[in-house]
């Protein structure tokens, strides 16, 4: 079984989505939009880009010096 999108009202007006593997593990929490429209839109860009997105791996860089 795929992952879901779960799309939660935040606060009065304000909407957030969570994409969960099929076992309910988070996986990414969005920002707060204020429409259900955008959220839509929001998750949309997720699906296009994530199976395309290159990695970039930041772990092993070193930090400047102050």
């Amino acid at each position: 079984m795929a992952g879901r999108f779960e799309i939660l009202k935040d606060g009065e007006d304000g909407y957030r989505f969570r994409l969960t593997t099929a076992d309910g593990t988070l996986v990414a929490e969005s920002p707060r939009f204020k429409h259900l429209k955008a959220v839509a839109a929001g998750i949309t860009a997720v699906r296009e880009n994530a199976a395309t997105g290159i990695v970039v791996d930041h772990s092993n860089t070193t930090p400047h010096a102050a």
